[in-house]
């Protein structure tokens, strides 16, 4: 067995109770599944027992999705359908048991982070989903994160599309879970005088045939879900809006089928890719996200080039986007520059090694699992030095961004700055020696290494991705 952590997620539905254990890239690794049921004593009984079948000593955290509305931060189930859960102790008891941490989040919103992670929204920041069964629930992703508000936002089969529409079990009036969820499908069969066990697959092959009464069927059922899904892309602006749950893909290819106007608000509607599996996969993912670091384990980026080279910059942004903290050499060095007169050269250099010693001091005594950025020109040390800093400092995981520019432009760079910076750092009279430091500097040669041009405009959420991948437990220390 791999020493990589893994998780289990699980999916709590109205039929099924399924649990999986997920390695880091979102692989199901193992499985099991039982019958749901009303009893919410038989519910955490299952589910424990689903949780032995499948737990090892790889397993870290367990997440867990739950129809209804859920407080993330209390984990607390605040209200439940079929499985009401709202009065019972499920993390505590499986915390108890199973000595993991666990996470509880509502069950659409486990599958988004599922679909996102590694299905029909992959790669994507912004994403509306809504999951099509018995109800309508719904999941909205900004910027990566989910968005859950005072608590329980992303209540989207509550959107309402007409004022004077059918009661809701919410207490409102048209919602479109009323019209557009699966229930409301066999309503409208009913009334179209077809049979009770009609599916949404033979109206679709029927509606294909030209038969009337399957088209005018299928048009009730989804035209009340184009009009949710334009006021959310309206109102959200997303990358993608993802159809899920067990009628997903037949609520895709109803909308396709169906007459839409252009809009300047549009974005595309696809399918679910996970079927069954989006929900387990989603619950590991966010079981995974909430793990406590491994101990020792503290992972930085290097943000290396020579003075001028524009790393700085990259090395902002990328605190910016990640939240990560950047700690700077001259941000250490330049307090002593403006204390100490008349530094010469050499103790310029005395004073730039300690200052790194100081970056990588920092490290060391942070708590377990922090994150770091470290901007500094890291070649004017030996790289024995490097390599022994990055020991002390306790990390086992360390990825280099090379900044690099022309020469003769990284000396211009440096000689409009000269001025502006404290007494002690070389003036203009530096840049010839700089320009041919910039021509045979290399980077330390990390196995994690990409190469920025500071040159061009700078994209920060391709090496955000890059860094945030799940592959990144896998970064070593050095070459």
């Amino acid at each position: 067995m791999s020493g990589e952590p893994s998780s289990i997620g699980i999916d709590i539905g109205g039929t099924h109770l399924r649990a999986a254990r997920v390695d880091g890239e979102g692989r199901i690794l193992a499985r099991a599944r039982a019958a749901s049921s009303p009893d919410p004593a038989v519910v955490l009984d299952r589910i424990e027992a689903l949780v032995a079948e499948i737990d090892d000593a790889s397993v870290a955290g367990i997440g867990i999705g739950v129809p209804g509305r859920v407080d993330f931060e209390a984990r607390r189930v605040l209200s439940g359908g079929y499985v009401d859960l709202s009065a019972t102790p499920l993390a505590e008891r499986l915390e108890a048991r199973f000595k993991h941490p666990v996470v509880i989040d509502n069950d659409a919103s486990m599958a988004l982070l599922g679909e996102a992670a590694v299905g029909a929204a992959r790669g994507a920041r912004h994403v509306v989903m809504l999951t099509i069964g018995t109800g309508i629930g719904g999941a909205i992703l900004e910027g990566g994160r989910l968005v859950r508000a005072r608590g329980t936002a992303g209540q989207l089969g509550h959107v309402s599309i007409d004022p004077k529409g059918l009661h809701c079990v919410c207490g409102k009036r048209g919602c479109v879970e009323t019209v557009s969820s699966g229930t409301a499908l066999g309503r409208h069969i009913k009334d179209a005088g077809l049979p009770a066990e009609t599916t949404a697959a033979e109206l679709l092959a029927r509606q294909e045939a030209g038969e009337p009464v399957a088209t005018s069927v299928l048009s009730a059922w989804a035209m009340p879900l184009r009009i949710a899904i334009d006021s959310l892309v309206a109102s959200l602006d997303p990358e993608i809006v993802v159809l899920g749950g067990g009628l997903g893909h037949a609520a895709a290819a109803a909308l396709a089928s169906q007459p839409t106007d252009p809009s300047w608000y549009e974005a595309p509607v696809s399918p679910a890719r996970l079927g069954d599996d989006a929900g387990v996969i989603g619950a590991a993912r966010a079981a995974r996200a909430a793990m406590p670091e491994r101990s020792g384990s503290k992972r930085i980026v290097l943000v290396n080039g020579v003075p001028a080279s524009g790393k700085s910059g990259v090395a902002a942004s990328l605190g910016h986007a990640l939240g990560w903290p950047v700690i700077t050499l001259d941000t250490i060095k330049n307090p002593f520059l403006e204390e100490i007169e008349a530094v010469d050269r050499p103790f310029n250099r005395k004073l730039g090694r300690a200052s790194l010693k100081a970056m990588f001091a920092i490290v060391r005594d942070a708590p377990a699992g922090t994150r770091f950025i470290l901007d500094a020109w890291f070649g004017f040390q030996p790289r024995e030095l490097i390599d022994a800093l990055l020991a002390e400092a306790g990390v086992d995981a360390a990825a280099e961004i090379w900044c690099t520019a022309p020469p003769v432009l990284i000396g211009e760079r440096y000689g409009r700055r000269a001025r502006l910076r404290p007494p002690g750092h070389p003036g203009v009279e530096y840049v010839p020696e700089l320009v041919a430091l910039a021509e045979r500097a290399r980077p330390l040669g990390l196995t994690e290494m990409i190469e920025v041009d500071t040159t061009r405009a700078f994209d920060v959420e391709p090496i955000r991705q890059w860094l945030l991948r799940p592959s990144q437990a896998a970064w070593p220390a050095s070459a």
